[in-house]
């Protein structure tokens, strides 16, 4: 029965190592802009970090 279950953790370690679920790097974005529009100039920034499908981004 230990066997079995040694067995069965392996199996599925490579399974998910295999299928990508051990995780995707992280990736750091950054933006910056500068405009000019009738009110004067303007300037933003943003951060954010991106990983798979899933993004957060702040921006000022």
């Amino acid at each position: 029965m230990q066997i079995l279950r040694v067995v069965l953790l392996i199996s599925a370690g490579a399974l998910l190592v295999g299928c990508g679920a051990d995780g995707e790097p992280i990736q750091p974005t950054m933006s910056a802009n500068i405009g000019v529009g009738s009110s004067g100039t303007y300037g933003g920034v943003g951060v954010g970090l991106r990983r798979g499908g899933l993004g957060v981004f702040l921006g000022l």
